[in-house]
């Protein structure tokens, strides 16, 4: 009996981590696409060829390598659409709290969310070229993503932005 408890208490272990992978691949899935919506303006804004999106549709790749400067320029655009960066080009840890309450994070994930942007700028105040060094804060942010798990699936944000335009 007791190892019937064991095993039980195991499986419930099992499908409630398994389930907070998928809440947490549901809310990167919604704040991908939030964050996205922005895009085209600063594709406009900054006049970036369609390369930039490519880029874009294979973020969550693990094995895409992101290598475009570009791709940090635009990322730091959006960014500043949403207010998530300061003046010195830095996350605005309030508003990005913020954001990602807005897509569904709760308190505590939405804090984690932001220290992990925040540990990933420690890694590189060497960098002085901000679009370089948005590419590569952005690049850790994804590998600590897919070490969670949390990676949304591309093919369902495609779907999701597609539906809404």
């Amino acid at each position: 009996m007791a190892l019937f408890c064991w095993r039980l208490l195991f499986a419930a272990g099992v499908v409630s981590l398994a389930q907070g992978t998928l809440a947490s691949q549901e809310i990167m899935k919604k704040l991908t696409t939030g964050f996205v919506k922005a895009m085209e303006e600063c594709k406009a804004e900054l006049n970036l060829g369609d390369h930039i999106i490519q880029d874009f549709m294979n973020y969550w790749r693990e094995e895409y390598e992101l290598l475009n400067r570009d791709t940090g320029c635009a990322i730091m655009c959006m960014a500043s659409k949403h207010d998530l960066i300061t003046e010195d080009m830095k996350i605005h840890h309030e508003n990005a709290h913020e954001f990602a309450k807005s897509h569904g994070a709760d308190d505590d994930l939405a804090k984690q969310l932001v220290q992990m942007i925040h540990d990933c700028e420690k890694q590189f105040t060497d960098i002085t070229d901000d679009c370089s060094k948005t590419l590569e804060i952005s690049k850790c942010f994804r590998t600590k993503i897919h070490e969670l798990k949390w990676a949304p699936s591309m093919e369902t944000i495609l779907e999701e932005l597609m539906t809404e335009t």
